[in-house]
């Protein structure tokens, strides 16, 4: 020894090792898959520890990790992750969508919880070497796929409060179908629409927190709201933020920030009717709103379509010319959005469509949001929720509708729908936003 410590080995996807399961799982039939609970016959698992940094990679038969006790994931919640999807092409091959883009959030997130850093791309061959081998898994059926979810944890077998320094990266993948089901009445995911209930007494993320990361620890606390919002009626929560948490809503009232796990978009036509021009709005990304791929995607496509309607020498919108959506006048905004003004613009009949969008809905239409009309977005008499058992739900419920009570998805979403997954299942191409597995 020379008195010079020897680096820590980088993950290096070269050194990937193979063990393939030696009975294989049965494949579900068509239409058999829900969402989530299906698991494949192989996992990807890197393993990390402060002596010697990454170990060499490996796809293994999926089973159990094995983890102390004591381990800081269990006592601490550093878990991070990513939600990914494999779609098959009609060229028989398997691709991903953005891929780059969920793996330089996973390494964002891992450096806020304080995690061990990686190679982004030697992780992206990893998976995609996952992804080929498990090819006979991806479902063929429309609003079908494959999802992938990359995971980091902090194993550190310790009490001790702080960071992590021994960690496991493992990426499972499953079979999914709709995330909101259809059904014989509902055939099409873009007939299909959510409901949402406005909550802010209980926040899902504020200013100087965590909101921005793709953290277990921002989920879970919300498990219980929503059990509030289907007590209540409603599919999912629409996360507000107030004055008291931080918001900073002028004289607006609460702004709004994500609709359950997606991010949120409003279409309003311009007050100028006779212009025939629409804005397409959502809340900006200033710390409480997680950076989505799928919201990334649609404002780049949004944006393409508004600057080739613009100028004769740009280059044509990525919908074509009968997408549903106006070959002018189209704005985008990212400011922020009080829930005020959605009713204000719901009551003069310029709302003419909401959706969120995400991994794992793509695009669905929100077809009614409930508030309590008191304080905009506040619940006025309940307490603090610690149990789902015995909840109080006040009685009085305002509604926001669309214009003319659209049910599922209007023009722009519709169009948003097809387009994306149209680029998603390798129909059609557009700025290399998908990879290739094969």
């Amino acid at each position: 020894m020379n008195g010079h410590a020897r680096p820590l080995a980088p993950l290096d996807a070269s050194l990937l090792k193979i063990t393939r399961a030696q009975l294989l799982k049965t494949v579900p039939l068509p239409g058999s898959y829900g969402f989530g609970d299906i698991k494949t016959d192989h996992m990807l698992v890197i393993e990390y520890d402060p002596e010697h940094g990454w170990a060499a990679p490996e796809i293994k038969p999926y089973g159990p990790l094995a983890l102390d006790p004591a381990s800081n994931c269990l006592q601490y919640c550093t878990n991070v992750f990513e939600g990914m999807k494999a779609f098959m092409g009609p060229d028989g091959k398997a691709r991903m969508f953005r891929p780059d883009r969920n793996m330089a959030r996973l390494a964002s997130s891992a450096e806020r919880m304080g995690l061990p850093s990686f190679d982004e791309d030697a992780v992206l061959k990893c998976i995609t070497a996952l992804v080929t081998l498990e090819k006979r898994w991806i479902p063929t059926e429309p609003g079908h796929n494959l999802y992938i979810r990359p995971t980091m944890i902090g194993t550190k077998a310790s009490i001790r409060v702080g960071k992590s320094d021994a960690a496991i990266l493992y990426t499972l993948v499953t079979p999914v179908g709709p995330y909101f089901p259809v059904s014989p009445q509902i055939p099409h995911p873009t007939l299909a629409g959510v409901s949402l209930l406005a909550i802010s007494e209980h926040v899902r993320s504020w200013p100087g927190g965590t909101g921005a990361y793709k953290l277990g620890l921002n989920y879970s606390p919300g498990f219980v709201p929503q059990t509030i919002a289907a007590k209540a009626g409603y599919d999912q929560v629409l996360w507000c933020l107030d004055a008291s948490a931080g918001g900073d809503a002028g004289e607006g009232g609460a702004l709004v920030t994500e609709a359950g796990a997606m991010n949120f978009f409003a279409v309003v036509a311009d007050e100028d009717k006779d212009g025939g021009g629409i804005t397409v709005r959502t809340p900006p990304l200033d710390g409480t709103i997680l950076p989505g791929i799928t919201r990334d995607s649609v404002l780049e496509l949004l944006r393409a379509h508004a600057h080739a309607s613009q100028s004769e020498e740009s280059a044509p919108s990525p919908f074509g010319a009968a997408s549903g959506i106006p070959t002018g006048k189209l704005t985008i905004s990212e400011r922020p959005l009080a829930l005020s003004e959605l009713a204000a613009h719901a009551r003069a009949g310029r709302l003419l469509e909401c959706f969120g969008v995400g991994t794992a809905v793509l695009v669905v239409a929100i077809e009614r949001i409930g508030y309590y009309p008191a304080s905009a977005a506040s619940t006025p008499g309940v307490e603090p929720v610690h149990a789902e058992a015995g909840t109080p739900i006040p009685k009085k419920i305002a509604e926001i509708e669309m214009k003319g009570g659209l049910r599922g998805l209007g023009p722009v979403g519709k169009a948003l729908y097809e387009k994306l997954s149209a680029l998603k299942e390798g129909r059609e191409e557009w700025r290399d936003w998908t990879l290739v597995c094969d």
